[in-house]
């Protein structure tokens, strides 16, 4: 971590900065009376849970406000210009000159139908008097300075043909090839696993020094906080509660809220757990193989191994966790398990039946015994459809009356902590955490004996995360369930499995206890994946409970 110099110049200040919700909101501002410094080659972290302004602070700087948002009172001074009294013309001539953004999701920031190197060259096209040739070049030069391989390839390629962190790497470039001054990165890591995460992290403070640059960095992971933070600033409902140099906030937080935050970031020492029992076998995986192959008139044959020869057992009551990065196969084991696609090989033991390479017929009766919960609970909802007629449909397909199944909606709603008159309302009308609990229940509804979480907490905030995985653990142990945790997180991974499986290219390279996995791995790329955590060294359980400075 490198603290640029005080007395370097300002890229961004916010003096008093207000911003105003439409009537009937939940409150009366998004950010209230706001102040912030970023000076040039100053990274400062804005970090707070969802609905709390982050991301309403950096539309306001980029001149990018949703309607019904305006900014009342207060300054955001751009290198000394005030951002709110500037022109249209003006903020459209900065943007990516005096400031850029990097957003959260590549994939729809990015234009589907034009080549990653076009969409570069827009911005020089729209900002210099280049020439096609030096244009070219300088964008060739962007490509290679982050760090992508084969840049002339990058150059022609489109979006949906790169990966995750490529796609990521194509917005550094593109925010940063005009050496802004200021550089917006809204949450740029969340959805990418921890060894790319840590390559983007790495590559923007890299960047970040190289070119001068002041970055805000907009997140909710403190594991990135205490990894390239210099500054720290907490947001809670449009209010900054603390701020201050990243040692001293992390290290002894003086804000309940902040302590809060803190002491919800999950460990990475693995907790200590009550071993199973009873020892029944609910489910049992044996040499699974899942192949796809493609092939076309214009293009050669292509077989791609997704998983190869995996075998997991999972006993009632017990909680076994799959991790790995992004395209390693356990997503596809889960889809597999569940039968949501076909094995292409192997066996799957649900007790004593085969249901791996069963037909449909005969699976049918036994699809309510595994279920499964997605990473987005929004999408795995009717939104137009109530939460009560979402939870009883299931139940009523297997022959159990309305009324009944009603009765088990109410039940299950107060097991998962949540108002049973909330039956009535529609997806739209829940926070993220309360729709996860939503599907976590509708899953119960089935009374199944598997129950597979498909990155179920990926994408919440650090303190709802340890609510439902409090809850799903509580669950677990209440009704004897046998569970099947997908995650890319090994935090995660340490605090609610019993035992871990690790994946990489399709092949699980290790498998033990938590404690064995995590705490004294044995394959290289297990190593790699716990040097990838961030914020590995930094503890966080003690930093949220130590007395605050005076």
């Amino acid at each position: 971590m490198t603290m640029s110099s005080p007395n370097a110049p300002q890229a961004l200040a916010l003096r008093g900065l207000r911003i105003a919700l439409p009537p009937g909101a939940d409150r009366s501002h998004a950010v209230t009376d706001a102040n912030l410094t970023v000076r040039r080659g100053e990274l400062v972290c804005l970090v707070g849970e969802s609905g709390s302004g982050k991301s309403v602070i950096a539309q306001a700087v980029m001149g990018l406000l949703p309607k019904g948002l305006r900014a009342d009172a207060g300054q955001i001074l751009l290198a000394g210009t005030d951002v709110l009294q500037s022109s249209p013309d003006w903020l459209r001539a900065a943007r990516c000159v005096r400031m850029s953004m990097i957003f959260q999701e590549p994939m729809t920031a990015l234009n589907p139908v034009i080549t990653c190197g076009r969409q570069i060259d827009e911005v020089l096209r729209k900002h210099t008097r280049l020439s096609s040739k030096e244009r070219q070049r300088k964008v060739l030069r962007a490509l290679e300075q982050v760090q992508l391989p084969d840049p002339p390839h990058m150059y022609t390629s489109y979006p949906h043909q790169l990966s995750g962190g490529q796609r990521q790497r194509i917005m550094i470039a593109m925010a940063l090839i005009l050496d802004p001054a200021l550089l917006i990165a809204d949450e740029p890591t969340t959805a990418l696993d921890v060894t790319t995460q840590s390559q983007i992290l790495k590559l923007i403070k890299e960047l970040q020094l190289s070119h001068g640059t002041g970055v805000l960095f907009i997140t909710h992971d403190f594991g990135v906080v205490a990894e390239i933070a210099d500054q720290v600033a907490v947001l809670r409902l449009g209010e900054l509660v603390e701020s201050g140099p990243t040692r001293q906030l992390l290290g002894a937080p003086c804000h309940p809220y902040t302590r809060m935050l803190i002491g919800s970031v999950p460990s990475l020492r693995p907790a200590q757990r009550e071993g199973n029992k009873s020892g029944e076998l609910v489910l049992r995986i044996n040499n699974l193989h899942k192949t796809y192959a493609s092939s076309g008139l214009f293009q050669r044959n292509r077989t791609v191994h997704a998983v190869s020869d995996v075998s997991i057992a999972i006993a009632r009551g017990q909680t076994v966790g799959i991790v790995g990065e992004s395209g390693s196969g356990k997503s596809t084991v889960a889809r597999c398990v569940a039968r949501l696609i076909d094995p292409s090989g192997g066996q799957v033991w649900l007790g004593g039946q085969e249901i791996g390479q069963a037909s449909r017929r005969a699976l049918r009766p036994n699809r309510h015994r595994i279920q499964i919960v997605f990473q987005d609970p929004y999408r795995s909802l009717n939104p137009r459809r109530t939460v009560g007629q979402s939870m009883v449909e299931g139940p009523m397909y297997y022959g159990v009356s309305r009324d009944d199944a009603l009765g088990r909606a109410r039940q299950l709603m107060e097991l998962v902590r949540l108002d049973p008159q909330a039956l009535q309302r529609f997806p739209h009308e829940f926070s993220g955490g309360q729709r996860q609990r939503i599907c976590i229940a509708r899953a119960l509804a089935m009374e199944p004996e598997v129950l597979i979480a498909d990155e179920a907490v990926s994408a919440l905030d650090v303190s709802v995360q340890k609510q439902v995985l409090e809850l799903l653990d509580d669950i677990r142990a209440r009704l004897n369930l046998a569970v099947l945790f997908i995650t890319h997180d090994l935090r995660v991974a340490a605090q609610i499995c019993d035992q871990v499986a690790v994946m990489h290219q399709g092949r699980l390279v290790e498998f033990g206890t938590t404690a064995q996995v995590l705490g004294q791995p044995r394959h290289a790329y297990t190593q790699s994946l716990l040097a990838a955590a961030p914020g590995r060294n930094w503890d966080f359980a003690h930093a949220a409970s130590s007395a605050p400075y005076t």
